[in-house]
């Protein structure tokens, strides 16, 4: 079971930007990943490789600071804010809850939830939805 702090720390290590870092130092060897009703993607090494691939693909992603987060026993639930600014400067949001299951102070696994009609919709400057 985790405690508070050491989920405080992951989200302080993914909110500074270290997204592939922080799947090195918070999961297990074997942990899940899984978007939706996906199939999993299993093992640190997969976890890792696929986050790097993800970023290679744009300029930078921004994650917002954590407003929400619970602890209850091994259950840790996060709402994620993410921006992500492609090459040409564009920018896209995805909200998402993680729900993640851990077993002693490591994310064995975790499950993304979005809504797929509106994960990374088109923002403005001033962080408004922007039609089209």
């Amino acid at each position: 079971m985790p405690s508070r702090e050491r989920v405080e720390a992951f989200l302080k290590e993914v909110v500074e930007g270290s997204h592939v870092k922080a799947i090195a130092d918070f999961y297990h060897e074997d942990a899940t990943m899984q978007e939706n009703l996906g199939v999993p993607r299993r093992g640190i090494d997969i976890l890792m490789a696929h986050e790097q691939a993800a970023l290679d693909r744009i300029e930078k992603m921004h994650t917002h600071p954590v407003q929400t987060f619970l602890v209850d026993g091994d259950h840790v639930a996060i709402r994620w804010t993410f921006d992500r600014i492609d090459k040409t400067g564009t920018v896209r949001r995805l909200e998402e809850v993680a729900l993640q299951r851990w077993r002693g102070d490591r994310i064995a696994e975790e499950r993304f939830v979005y809504d797929t009609a509106t994960a990374w919709r088109l923002v403005g400057p001033d962080g408004a939805a922007v039609e089209g």
